[in-house]
C-alpha cells in the first residue's frame, strides 16, 4: 500500500510520516518541495510543488491513499482541485483531506473553502475521510517562526470566547489511522476538539503547571491583520482571518467550545488536554521568558 503524504515537512504532516513510517505493510512517500527538506524525514521522499502541476503526475504515480493539505492561501481551491484531478488519473483511491473548524452550516470565508475542497473530493468518486481540526494548541507555541507567547503574555485576538483546542499530534494520529484502514474510515468527517478553554483559562492552566505567571492580553484583530500583510501573507486568506476573529469575540460562531468524543474510539487513547500540553512542551513555554 503506497501512501502519499502532502505538507510532510509541516507540523501535522511530519507527525503523520512518523506514526507510518514503521509499519511494514506501507509504503510512505513524503511530498516535498525540495530534496533538501525530504533528507530529513527518513522515508523515501518525491518533489511535489502545489504551484507547478507538472509535479503531480510523477509524484502520483503507483499511490494508492493521500493525505491532502495546503497551505494557506486562497489559491488553495484551485491547488486542491487541480491535484485531485491528477489523483484521479493516477486511480489513487482513498483521500485523507485536512480541512478546517465548522459544521456543515459553516459560513466563515475559509472554512467553506475547506468544504468545497471536501465535496470535490466526494465528486470526483475518491473514498474519502475528512479532518476538522478546532483550535491547534501549536499557535500558542508559536506561528511564522515566531513565539506567541513573550513573558507569559499571550496576545490573540478571539476576546473573551471559550474555544475548543486540539493538539496537532493527536489530528496527526487520525491522520494516520484513517490512511492505514481506509475502508473502515471511508465516508468519515471527524471533527476535533478535545478541550474546551478560554485564553484566560489557558494563561491560568500554564501559570499552574509552568510555575511563572501568565496572562491574556486580548488585541484588536486589525492589528493582527496588518502584521500578517506587513509580512507577506496572502490578502484574501488573511482577511478572512481578520474576519473570524471579530465573529468570535462578538459571539457570532455557533458553539465554538464544542467538544467530540470520537478520539479514544478512534487511536484507543485519551486526547491531549491543555494540562498535558503544558507539560509536554514546558521548555518551549518556560523559554520565552526573557532572563534579567
Amino acid at each position: 500500500m503506497r501512501i502519499l503524504i502532502t505538507g510532510a515537512t509541516g507540523q501535522v504532516g511530519r507527525k503523520v510520516v512518523e506514526n507510518l513510517k514503521s509499519d511494514s505493510s506501507l509504503e510512505v512517500i513524503a511530498a516535498v518541495r525540495s530534496k533538501k527538506k525530504g533528507e530529513s524525514l527518513g522515508v523515501q521522499f518525491v518533489e511535489l510543488d502545489l504551484d507547478r502541476i507538472e509535479t503531480f503526475a510523477p509524484a502520483l504515480q503507483g499511490i494508492d491513499r493521500v493525505f491532502l493539505m495546503t497551505g494557506y492561501t486562497v489559491d488553495m481551491m484551485r491547488q486542491s482541485k487541480a491535484f485531485l484531478d491528477e489523483a484521479a488519473k493516477a486511480n489513487v483511491r482513498h483521500v485523507v483531506h485536512l480541512g478546517a473548524c465548522g459544521d456543515d452550516e459553516a459560513t466563515v470565508a475559509h472554512w467553506v473553502w475547506h468544504q468545497l475542497v471536501e465535496r470535490y473530493i466526494e465528486w470526483r468518486g475518491f473514498s474519502f475521510t475528512h479532518l476538522r481540526p478546532e483550535q491547534f494548541m501549536q499557535n500558542l507555541l508559536g506561528y511564522s517562526g515566531k513565539p506567541t507567547v513573550v513573558n507569559g503574555v499571550i496576545e490573540q485576538y478571539f476576546g473573551q470566547a471559550r474555544l475548543s483546542w486540539v493538539d496537532c499530534e493527536d489530528v496527526a494520529e487520525v491522520a494516520a489511522v484513517s490512511l492505514r484502514d481506509a475502508e473502515a474510515h471511508n465516508g468519515q468527517t471527524y471533527r476535533m476538539g478535545y478541550d474546551a478553554q478560554s485564553l484566560n483559562d489557558v494563561a491560568r492552566i500554564l501559570s499552574e503547571v509552568i510555575g511563572q505567571p501568565f496572562r491574556y492580553d486580548s488585541r484588536p484583530p486589525e492589528e493582527f491583520l496588518a502584521k500578517v500583510l506587513a509580512a507577506g501573507a496572502d490578502p484574501a486568506y488573511m482577511n478572512c482571518v481578520y474576519q473570524h476573529y471579530f465573529a468570535y469575540a462578538q459571539g457570532k460562531i455557533p458553539h465554538p467550545d464544542q467538544v467530540f468524543d470520537n478520539f479514544e474510539r478512534l487511536t484507543g487513547r485519551k486526547p491531549v488536554t491543555w494540562e498535558a500540553f503544558a507539560k509536554k512542551h514546558a521548555d518551549t513555554f518556560r523559554a520565552g521568558f526573557t532572563r534579567p
